[in-house]
């Protein structure tokens, strides 16, 4: 029997492009069609293949430093005979322009898919059994939990007396990598901050911002990265960022 289900359909889960909503109805789709879960083992195969492939290699920051400061350099040594150089090189020279253009881009590229990726973590975790793996107000109950099950322990305290009491933490996936999830509330509404190492990042993220009604708070602390995200106010998040990194 064949599933009814379209392929388009397959490949936005597979890319973290359906909302929260869609993708849990998905999931619950996979627990009954085995041939979608093959298409999707296939897919999730070939990409890990493709990852340990080394076709592909990102730039490091490093790399884009140095492209910018030779083409500077060479800007103000050549001066006016840029004109006689272009058309001998000009093919190298937009080749290189492209690539630097692409250094540029790739970090606001990734911020912002990033950012989209943590508010669809926060959706999905109001969903029914997925806000928490331990569920405790006690933070030595929570931050052991994350002991052997991430590379790192995150930093966990309670903050009930000044209005932002801990629920309790997960594991959760974000950019790729497991990260820590823990759960505060605040009034009627509950706020996860999210935590995970900052190297773990092709670029950082920081400031804040709002999507589909959610805000979010970034900032990294060492070489830990936080985020909170949340539908309380904006000035909430900072007050709360303030209790975790006074």
């Amino acid at each position: 029997m064949t599933c009814e289900l379209n392929a388009s359909a397959l490949h936005a889960y597979f890319d973290n492009e359906l909302d929260a909503v869609r993708a849990a109805e998905f999931e619950r789709h996979l627990e009954t069609c085995s041939e979608c879960s093959a298409s999707l083992q296939k897919l999730s195969g070939l990409r890990d293949g493709l990852r340990k492939s080394d076709l592909y290699q990102v730039a490091s920051s490093r790399l884009r430093s140095q492209i910018v400061q030779q083409m500077a350099s060479e800007s103000r040594v050549r001066g006016v005979r840029w004109n006689f150089w272009i058309p001998a090189f000009s093919g190298a020279f937009i080749v290189i322009a492209l690539a630097a253009g692409a250094l540029f881009l790739q970090p606001h590229n990734h911020s912002a898919r990033l950012q989209s990726e943590l508010i669809d973590a926060h959706i999905r975790s109001l969903q029914a059994n997925h806000l928490t793996d331990v569920q405790s107000t006690d933070q030595h109950t929570v931050k052991p939990w994350f002991d052997g099950k991430l590379e790192f322990i995150p930093p966990v305290a309670d903050f009930s007396q000044q209005g932002f009491p801990l629920i309790g933490g997960r594991l959760d996936v974000v950019d790729g990598h497991n990260v820590a999830a823990l759960v505060y509330g605040r009034r009627k509404h509950v706020i996860n901050l999210f935590v995970w190492p900052a190297a773990e990042s092709s670029a950082p993220l920081s400031g804040s911002g709002s999507r589909a009604g959610y805000n979010w708070l970034g900032w990294k602390a060492g070489d830990m990265q936080f985020c909170l995200v949340s539908d309380v106010s904006p000035n909430d998040l900072r007050e709360l960022q303030s209790l975790i990194h006074p």
